[in-house]
């Protein structure tokens, strides 16, 4: 047996109102003390965060481990608290990452996609149209090679197609209108569609999945490199017409399912037989968007069931060694519960986010592994600090960079 790669959950769980009076009320709400310490540990982390950014790479303009992720982490403090000196501190970062942009790869959070789009948001906010503009002109410049898939370009999220139309989403729900034709996103989702079901032909699996991807030879199955992140968007209202929605996209989502490990988790990769990632980018934590929108589309109580499981593996094995990030951290999988807490109105999904928020709230004192980028969004302290911040206001809540 290797080693687990979670540390033992010491929470007790949610057994009524009565064990969560400290927390929140029937409604929700949470307590003006419990609220009062989230904030105060938001302000300490942001402190630590910022000394140490002091010596983080010049040059990483991303969103996951660089100053775009930071400028979009200050957009959120904007969004919540509405503090203008946050607006400027994301200013001030996204301009950093616009002087250093990849030149080569074209998604929110690995690309370019994401800085230009975040650029955008800030100078929306800041009234500044022409500049707004000139950004999401920038942006739609790489339309074309998105749609052609220039350079093998993959359909995944991090580094592909759907990388880039949640930068496209993101514009229009931050300017609160549609900015980007819905056109754009249609015609991503065409694209993406009939890669994978020339993928599922060439693989010879077109009965059991009409749609699969690769990314580096593996058909990977999360929601950062794979197939559930990938179905997550083909879902979204009006991207996918009904027709193909049902003949393509419901029984490869299907597949997905039947992937299940008997844990309720499932593997980083079609065939492996290993249950060991409990994380948002492998495993449950992330493959939980699939199955919740899956349940909103199509309506099949099993996809809830699903989700719930997730939501049960989450709470035995999402406390992970890896520590308290996004991708791969304690904050990232309490996102889970916030997801459940949303469709199901049920006290228990958050209190475990809660649970999970304390957790991230004694930041460094179980004994984890410290990230290569300790401060980042999506690696480091930053998610951390995001996270915090939405589960002040958990109705409001999304992952970051991924669910719309």
């Amino acid at each position: 047996m290797s080693e687990p790669r979670a540390l033992k959950n010491p929470y007790l769980d949610y057994t009524g109102p009565g064990c969560a009076q400290d927390l929140f009320d029937m409604q929700g709400n949470l307590t003006q003390h419990f609220a009062s310490c989230v904030s105060s540990k938001i302000g300490e982390l942001m402190a630590i965060m910022e000394n140490g950014l002091k010596t983080a790479d010049p040059r990483d303009c991303t969103g996951y481990t660089g100053w775009a992720g930071i400028a979009l982490l200050y957009l959120h403090l904007h969004s919540v608290y509405g503090d203008p000196s946050y607006l400027q501190r994301a200013l001030d970062y996204v301009n950093h990452s616009l002087r250093s942009l990849t030149q080569r790869w074209v998604t929110f959070l690995c690309g370019d996609a994401g800085p230009l789009a975040i650029a955008a948001v800030v100078y929306h906010r800041l009234q500044k149209p022409h500049e707004a503009e000139e950004c999401v002109n920038r942006l739609l410049q790489l339309y074309q090679s998105v749609v052609q898939g220039k350079g093998s370009l993959p359909d995944e999220l991090l580094y592909g197609r759907m990388g880039y139309l949640y930068s496209l989403m993101f514009i229009n729900q931050q300017f609160q209108q549609e900015k980007i034709p819905i056109q754009y996103i249609q015609q991503i989702c065409d694209a993406v569609m009939a890669s994978g079901q020339t993928q599922s032909q060439r693989n010879k699996i077109q009965e059991q999945s009409p749609l699969m991807y690769e990314w580096y030879q593996e058909e990977y199955v999360g929601a950062a490199h794979g197939l559930s992140g990938i179905y997550y968007y083909l879902m979204q209202p009006g991207f996918v017409a009904e027709d193909r929605l049902s003949y393509l996209v419901k029984p490869s989502v299907n597949y997905v399912c039947q992937l299940k490990f008997q844990s309720g988790n499932y593997p980083p990769c079609v065939g492996d037989s290993r249950d060991l990632l409990v994380h948002w980018c492998h495993g449950s934590p992330g493959v939980i968007y699939m199955l919740i929108q899956a349940f909103k589309v199509f309506g099949v109580r099993q996809y809830l069931e699903d989700a719930l499981q997730c939501g049960e593996v989450i709470w035995q094995r999402g406390l992970v060694k890896k520590g308290y990030g996004l991708c791969h951290g304690a904050a990232g999988n309490a996102y889970g519960f916030l997801a459940l807490y949303k469709v199901t109105q049920d006290l228990k999904h958050l209190y475990r986010a809660c649970m999970f928020g304390d957790w991230c709230m004694n930041y460094g004192r179980h004994g984890c592994r410290t990230p290569d980028t300790p401060f980042s969004l999506f690696e480091g302290m930053a998610g951390t600090i995001y996270f915090l911040v939405d589960l002040l206001q958990p109705t409001k809540a999304k992952f970051p960079a991924f669910e719309l």
